[in-house]
């Protein structure tokens, strides 16, 4: 692979002013988090958040305001989802900073680990929301509808659940949420007789996901393959704070290594509580999801009760922050 570097020297990682002292790291949700009407009062507040609208509709040719911010059915398909949530967590994020609020560390769930990395600096926003709208389609695209499938298993252990899925083909796990909540992927009927056998091993409960194919499952190599193509246009930077690679649950501040990271995630689990348990590790003592919802600080509740975790999701949850900080 190659990729086009630009060789910018670090920037060193900062306690701003307005934090002090507290190490914060920025949290960024996957699909499934969007809803009609995100953003739009960052928009009309914040000048650089309107900067990041604009910008990505005119980049991709799309109508992306709209799809954000009125009722409509394109945002929870996955080509436009994927653009939609990235541009506006990273309006969030740009009209956060404004406010001279900046992380020590990022992280993001899935799709969220792309807001994170241009958060980090290692993107541009541009080219960010640019790459996950081909990541979208070539995820929707890899597998025929119906053929693929995941659901959500709750109550038992991870290390059960492995051992149960080795003896079904095809079915694997996608992500490693919190304790109590893992989440399978592969083709329908296999994720159905899984979901049947789990259950009568002891699983609280499986809920079948509304997704439109087998996300982080093995199934979708092709499709990380020809996004590693994409990829060898795009401008990697040299990070200005280290991001949590959902991939490998590890600090990363090497730009070389982002696409690589990217392509193993299409088709890996990801370990977001590993990353979440790294952080805290870390010395993380404030935790800030951005973005629509509270499913990353619901998580955090049960990965560490003990952590410090806000929510960015509309402009008055700004205005709190401030005072918080």
């Amino acid at each position: 692979m190659k990729e086009k570097m630009k060789e910018n020297k670090k920037e060193e990682i900062r306690d701003t002013e307005n934090t002090g002292s507290r190490k914060i790291a920025f949290l960024y949700p996957g699909q499934g988090s969007q809803k009609c009407g995100m953003g739009l009062d960052f928009y009309k507040n914040s000048p650089e958040a309107k900067k990041i609208y604009d910008q990505a509709e005119e980049a991709l040719g799309i109508p992306i305001r709209d799809i954000c911010f009125t009722e409509n059915e394109q945002i929870h398909i996955t080509e436009y989802t994927q653009p939609a949530l990235v541009t506006t967590c990273l309006a969030m994020t740009r009209a956060l900073e404004q406010q001279g609020i900046f992380p020590d560390l990022t992280a993001g769930l899935s799709l969220g680990e792309y807001a994170a990395v241009a958060a980090a600096g290692g993107l541009s926003d541009t080219d960010a929301i640019c790459l996950v709208r081909k990541r979208g389609l070539l995820m929707q695209n890899t597998i025929p509808a119906g053929e693929g499938a995941m659901s959500a298993v709750l109550g038992m252990e991870a290390e059960k659940i492995e051992k149960i899925l080795k003896q079904i083909p095809d079915v694997t796990i996608a992500n490693y949420n919190c304790p109590g909540q893992i989440v399978i992927t592969g083709r329908t009927e296999e994720v159905k007789k899984a979901g049947e056998q789990l259950k009568e091993a002891g699983a609280r409960r499986v809920l079948p996901l509304k997704v439109s194919g087998p996300f982080h499952s093995p199934l979708l190599a092709p499709a990380g393959e020809e996004l590693a193509k994409e990829m060898e246009r795009i401008k990697f930077r040299e990070l200005k704070v280290p991001y949590v690679a959902n991939a490998v649950a590890e600090k990363e501040t090497d730009a070389h290594k982002i696409p690589g990271l990217f392509v193993t995630g299409v088709s890996s689990p990801v370990k977001w509580q590993q990353s979440m348990e790294l952080m805290v590790k870390e010395g993380v003592d404030l935790f800030l999801e951005i973005g629509p919802g509270k499913t990353l600080s619901g998580f955090m509740k049960k990965i560490a009760p003990e952590a410090k975790v806000l929510s960015l999701s509309t402009w008055t949850d700004l205005e709190q922050l401030q005072k918080e900080l």
